[in-house]
């Protein structure tokens, strides 16, 4: 069992909280060693982006360099300390696509291990 308070919080975000930031936030829920949540940028995202969630992330993946310079200027002031990786992928998967989720993992491991 991890303490909590060595436990890293990860955000997903993508735009519209549907399709790629869910798939992320599903595929690596079952991890111990991290806590989960995703988002989307648009204000009619399923779950929108807050400055909360910004500020509670120690790594925020990004699905599109788009989101990441959303992210950095409606949030700035929550960012801190959180880095920011973008992961290049683009909005062509359903949710849950094996696709995406192979991607996700190859992309996202290497930043979490």
């Amino acid at each position: 069992m991890v303490p909590k308070s060595s436990l890293k919080n990860v955000l997903f975000v993508c735009s519209q909280n549907r399709l790629r930031s869910p798939t992320a936030e599903q595929v690596f829920s079952a991890r111990r060693d991290i806590e989960v949540a995703s988002a989307g940028t648009n204000h009619d995202a399923d779950n929108p982006l807050t400055h909360e969630l910004v500020a509670w992330a120690n790594i925020i993946f990004v699905m599109e360099k788009a989101h990441r310079t959303k992210l950095q200027k409606k949030f700035k002031a929550s960012l801190k300390t959180a880095k920011v990786i973008c992961l290049d992928i683009p909005d062509d998967y359903e949710f849950m696509d094996p696709e995406l989720i192979a991607l996700l993992k190859e992309r996202v491991s290497r930043y979490l291990d």
